[in-house]
């Protein structure tokens, strides 16, 4: 016998609130990959030495702060599948 299903909703992560949702992860990976940039920039004199000797601070920061939103992204997407799983 059939158990008795609800009928398919569709998954969170396409509704307005799932986009605003993995929005929000974006920023704050973005955030984040900032500020780790700025404290590794400041804390670490091999990579201020570095990027004072021919490398362009902008393309070190920004390749930080892409890394760390799109992995933030991808966490935000884990998350919601498994919130949809769960109800």
């Amino acid at each position: 016998m059939r158990a008795n299903k609800s009928p398919k909703k569709s998954p969170r992560l396409i509704s307005p609130t799932g986009v605003i949702k993995l929005v929000t992860h974006t920023m704050m990976g973005a955030a984040l990959g900032l500020a780790f940039g700025l404290a590794l920039i400041l804390s670490n004199p091999a990579v201020a030495n570095l990027l004072n000797h021919g490398g362009s601070q902008a393309v070190f920061v920004l390749t930080l702060v892409t890394t760390f939103a799109i992995g933030a992204t991808l966490t935000g997407v884990v998350f919601l599948l498994a919130e949809d799983k769960e109800s």
